[in-house]
C-alpha cells in the first residue's frame, strides 16, 4: 500500500511539473509574440494606394490642418499649419501648440525637410499632387488621407488608426457626444428648440454656413437647433462649407439666434445695423452673438466643436 501511495505521489509530481512547464512555455511564447507585435511597424494603405510603413511612436510629426485630432489624441506635431507666413494659425489650439513653430499650408519641400520629420500625414490628395508625394516620402513615411475622411468624425477615427490609437479616438468621440447630448438637453429644457444660423462677416459681405458642414453640423445635428429655411435652401446648392448670400436675400432669414464670426476688426455693427435687417427675429430680439475669426467657429474637430458648444451655451442659456 505504501509503495502504491509513493508511486502515485511521484506520478502526480511529474504531472504537476509538466503542467507548470507547459504553462511557462505558453506564457513565454505569448510574451515573445506580444513583444514582436509591439515592436514591429504597421503597414497601412493610404487613399492613393501607397503602402505606408507607420513608424512606431513617431516623435516628429507633421500633419498640417489635422492638429485638432492630434491634440485630442494626446500627440504634438513638430510644426503646425499656418497661412500668410505664419501670421495666421489655429488660435483656438494654442493652449497646446503655443511653442510649436509654423509651416506654410502648402508644405514647401525645403520647410518640411528643415523640421526633419519622422512621419508625415497629408490631409488630402490635392496637397500631394504631381511629384510632391515622391518628395515628401523621401523625407519620411508619408500617409495621404482621402476625401472619405472629410467628415471630422471619420478623420479623427482615421488618425486614431494611423497612430495606433483607435480606442483613444473612440473614447474622444464618446466624451464629445456625451458633452453635446447634455448641452442639447439643457438648451431644450431652458429655451426650447429655437432656430439659429451662423454667418461669417468678411468686409460686410455675408457668408452663411452650410447645415452639413463646420459649425452648422454642431448647431443642427449635435445641438438639435432648428435649421432656418434659407439655410436649407443655400445648403442644397452649396459648393463649399460657406456660401455668400446677398443682403437682400439674407433679410429672409427666420433665425431666433444669430452667431456672427468677424473677420473685420471693426466688428459687424455697420452690417447688422442696416435697416433692411431690422425685422430678422434674432436682431429684433437682440439675440446676436459675435466671435472673432480666431475662435474655433471656422474649424471642425472634437476640440473646436466643444468650444463652439461652450460659446452657444454661454450665449443662449442664461
Amino acid at each position: 500500500m505504501k509503495k502504491f501511495i509513493k508511486k502515485n505521489a511521484f506520478l502526480t509530481g511529474i504531472l504537476i511539473i509538466s503542467i507548470l512547464l507547459t504553462a511557462c512555455g505558453t506564457q513565454s511564447s505569448s510574451t515573445i509574440e506580444k513583444a514582436k507585435e509591439e515592436n514591429s511597424n504597421r503597414v497601412l494603405t493610404d487613399s492613393i494606394a501607397h503602402e505606408v510603413t507607420i513608424p512606431k511612436n513617431p516623435q516628429r510629426i507633421i500633419a498640417p490642418y489635422l492638429e485638432d485630432h492630434l491634440v485630442a489624441l494626446g500627440l504634438k506635431p513638430v510644426a503646425q499649419w499656418s497661412v500668410k507666413g505664419g501670421t495666421s494659425i489655429q488660435d483656438y489650439l494654442q493652449d497646446s501648440l503655443k511653442d510649436i513653430p509654423t509651416i506654410e499650408f502648402d508644405l514647401p519641400y525645403e520647410a518640411v525637410t528643415s523640421f526633419n520629420p519622422d512621419f508625415i500625414v497629408i490631409g488630402s490628395p490635392e496637397i500631394a499632387e504631381g511629384e510632391k508625394y515622391k518628395q515628401y516620402s523621401k523625407i519620411a513615411p508619408t500617409y495621404v488621407m482621402g476625401t472619405e475622411d472629410n467628415n471630422w468624425r471619420n478623420k479623427l477615427l482615421k488618425m486614431g488608426e494611423i497612430f495606433g490609437q483607435t480606442d483613444k479616438a473612440k473614447e474622444v468621440l464618446a466624451d464629445y457626444d456625451q458633452f453635446a447630448k447634455e448641452a442639447k438637453e439643457e438648451i431644450h429644457n431652458k429655451v426650447g428648440k429655437p432656430s439659429a444660423t451662423v454667418i461669417w462677416n468678411i468686409k460686410n459681405s455675408i457668408y452663411m454656413v452650410s447645415e452639413t458642414a463646420s459649425s452648422g453640423v454642431v448647431l443642427y445635428e449635435d445641438l438639435g437647433l432648428q435649421t432656418p429655411s434659407l439655410v436649407k435652401e443655400m445648403s442644397a446648392s452649396a459648393a463649399g462649407d460657406w456660401s455668400q448670400v446677398s443682403l437682400e436675400k439674407f433679410v429672409q432669414i427666420d433665425a431666433d439666434y444669430l452667431f456672427v464670426i468677424n473677420s473685420d476688426s471693426a466688428g459687424s455693427s455697420e452690417l447688422l445695423s442696416d435697416p433692411l435687417l431690422a425685422n430678422i427675429p434674432a436682431i429684433k430680439n437682440d439675440h446676436v452673438y459675435e466671435f472673432e475669426s480666431s475662435s474655433s467657429w471656422l474649424y471642425s474637430g472634437a476640440i473646436a466643436n466643444r468650444q463652439i458648444i461652450e460659446n452657444v451655451m454661454d450665449s443662449i442659456v442664461k
